[in-house]
C-alpha cells in the first residue's frame, strides 16, 4: 500500500471519518479567521533498554489524537483530544472558532507544492521481533566488555517509532506523511586505578531497524563509546582562559543549533526578542560562514516530507558567505513577517500546536585542510563532543560542557581534557570564525530538540573549525 494510501487508511478509513464532513467542520472552525487546519496523528513507539546483562526496561505505546487550530492574528485557539471521532472534533470546532480578534478576515491559501518523500514508509516496530531485540542487546554487553577488561557497567537501548500524521485544511487540501524512526545507543563505564569515567554513543534516522542493527553498525557505536571512555580515563584539568577552540565536525554543530540556529528562528524574530532580530542582509558572521537548514535530506532524523501544518520541507539558507538572509518559518510567522513559511512548523504531538523549529541544521565545508586548522594554534582547545549546554536567545551567550576535548600545543593536539566548558556569545562567535575545514559531516542521527516544552528529532552538523576568542571555563591554569 503506497504511504498516502495508508495514512488515509489509519486516520480516516479505521476511525470511520469522513474527510469531506471534517472539511467542512474545519472551514466552519476557522470561517472569519486568518488561518487554521486538522491535525491527526496515529503512532506506535517501542523502546527496549538492557542494563549490565538485564533487561531494564521495556515499552511498547500507541497513541493517536487530533489537534485542530484557528489563527487570528497573533492569537490562535488549539483543541485536541485523543478520541479520533466527529462528534469529538465538532466539540473542538465549536471552542476554537471563538478566537477572532485581530483577524483580517481572508483566509491563507493552503501550502502549494509538491512533496517529495524522503524516507521509507514501513513501520520499523514490525521488521524485528522481540527476542531478536533482547539478543542483540545482550549481545552488545557481552562485545563491550569483550573489547576491554576495564568496562564494569554497560547500557544499550533499543528504540523506534512511526509515526502517521495528516494535515486537513478548510479548502479541501490534505497532506500526509509516515514517518519511521530508529535509534541504538550504547554507554560504557571504565574503571582504573580507582578512577571511573564513560563513553557513549548512539546512531539512527529515519530508517528501519536493520540500518543500526547490523554488525558493522552496532560494533562501530560499541567502538566509539568504549574509545570515548578510554580517553577520559587519560584526561588532566582543562585549562581556564580566553583562547582560540577548534571544533571538530559533525555533533559539535549542536552549538551553533543552540547558539545560533535557534535565534533565526521566525517567532524571535517577529517578537524583536533574538540577537539576530532586523539584521536581514547585514554581516552577522565571518567571510566563509554559511548555514542553511535542509529537511529535505533522505533517511536524515531531522528531515520531514512536509511539515505539520502541511507545507513541503526544503532547503532554507539563513546565513549566505556571513550575511544573514533568512529566518526559519511556520506559517503564522511567515504571514505576520510578509514572509514565505520554509516548512518549518513542527509540533512534538497532535497535544501541542505548531512552532518554527529546525530540521537539519548545519554550516557549509570551507576551504581548508582540518590538519592546517590543528597546525595553526599555538595553544588552545580541540572540541569533538558535546554534552549539554544553554543558551540565552535574546543576547546570544552561550555555555556548553565539552564530553571529549583536547589541549592544543604548539599546533599538535596533546593530552584530552576533562571539564572544560566553552562560554561565549552566538554572533559574536560567528564573527570569530578564522577558518572553516573541507570535512563537513552530519551528527549520527541523535538529536532531539526542546522549544516551549516541545521535544522534536532534529539533525546537527559542520565541519572543523577554529574559533578565537572564546572563553574556556576550567579547572587548570
Amino acid at each position: 500500500m503506497k504511504a498516502a494510501a495508508q495514512a488515509h487508511d489509519l486516520l480516516f478509513v479505521r476511525p470511520g471519518l469522513d474527510p469531506d464532513r471534517l472539511t467542512r467542520l474545519v472551514a466552519e472552525a476557522v470561517a472569519g479567521a486568518d488561518d487554521g487546519e486538522l491535525f491527526l496523528e496515529y503512532r506506535q513507539s517501542e523502546t527496549v533498554v538492557l542494563d549490565d546483562g538485564r533487561i531494564k526496561s521495556a515499552n511498547f505505546d500507541t497513541a493517536q489524537g487530533f489537534g485542530l487550530r484557528a489563527v487570528a492574528g497573533e492569537a490562535h485557539g488549539y483543541a485536541h483530544g485523543s478520541d479520533l471521532d466527529e462528534a469529538t472534533i465538532a466539540r473542538a470546532a465549536a471552542t476554537v472558532k471563538a478566537v477572532r480578534g485581530g483577524a483580517s478576515g481572508r483566509l491563507a491559501a493552503a501550502p502549494a507544492g509538491a512533496a517529495t518523500p524522503l524516507y521509507t514508509a514501513l513501520n520499523p516496530l514490525g521488521s524485528l521481533d522481540f527476542a531478536a531485540k533482547v539478543a542483540l542487546l545482550g549481545e552488545i554487553d557481552a562485545y563491550a566488555r569483550g573489547r576491554d577488561p576495564r568496562v564494569t557497567q554497560v547500557t544499550a537501548s533499543l528504540s523506534g517509532s512511526w509515526q502517521a500524521v495528516a494535515v486537513l485544511r478548510a479548502d479541501g487540501s490534505l497532506g500526509t506523511d509516515l514517518r519511521p524512526m530508529v535509534r541504538l545507543n550504547v554507554s560504557v563505564v571504565m574503571s582504573e586505578a580507582g578512577r571511573m569515567e564513560t563513553g557513549g554513543h548512539g546512531i539512527g534516522g529515519r530508517i528501519a531497524y536493520q540500518g543500526v542493527t547490523g554488525p558493522e553498525a552496532w560494533r562501530g557505536c560499541v567502538e566509539e563509546a568504549l574509545r570515548q571512555a578510554a580517553v577520559n580515563l587519560g584526561s588532566i584539568p582543562a585549562p581556564a582562559g580566553e583562547m582560540p577552540v577548534v571544533l571538530g565536525p559533525g555533533w559539535p554543530g549542536v552549538m551553533l543549533h543552540e547558539a545560533v540556529g535557534h535565534g533565526l528562528e521566525g517567532d524571535f524574530n517577529r517578537k524583536r526578542t533574538s540577537a539576530f532580530s532586523d539584521r536581514i542582509g547585514q554581516r552577522v558572521a565571518a567571510p566563509g560562514v554559511t548555514v542553511v537548514d535542509d529537511g529535505s535530506l533522505p533517511d536524515r532524523r531531522g528531515s520531514i516530507t512536509i511539515d505539520d501544518e502541511g507545507t513541503p520541507s526544503g532547503r532554507t539558507v539563513l546565513i549566505e558567505d556571513g550575511i544573514l538572509t533568512g529566518y526559519l518559518q511556520d506559517r503564522l510567522n511567515a504571514r505576520l513577517m510578509g514572509a514565505a513559511a520554509t516548512g518549518n512548523g513542527r509540533r512534538q504531538s497532535f497535544a501541542h500546536p505548531p512552532l518554527p523549529r529546525m530540521t537539519n541544521t548545519f554550516m557549509l565545508a570551507g576551504d581548508r585542510d582540518p590538519a592546517e586548522i590543528i597546525a595553526s594554534v599555538g595553544r588552545g582547545i580541540y572540541a569533538v563532543n558535546f554534552g549539554g549546554g544553554q543558551v540565552d536567545i535574546t543576547s546570544g551567550k552561550f555555555v556548553f560542557s565539552a564530553s571529549e576535548a583536547y589541549l592544543i600545543e604548539n599546533g599538535r593536539i596533546g593530552p584530552a581534557v576533562k571539564g572544560a566548558t566553552l562560554i561565549g556569545n552566538g554572533p559574536e562567535a560567528m564573527g570569530q570564525v578564522r577558518m572553516i575545514g573541507t570535512d563537513l559531516a552530519l551528527d549520527p542521527g541523535i538529536g532531539t530538540c526542546g522549544k516551549d516544552g516541545q521535544g522534536v528529532p532534529v539533525g546537527v552538523g559542520q565541519p572543523t573549525l577554529r574559533i578565537d576568542g572564546l572563553t574556556v571555563g576550567g579547572t587548570a591554569v
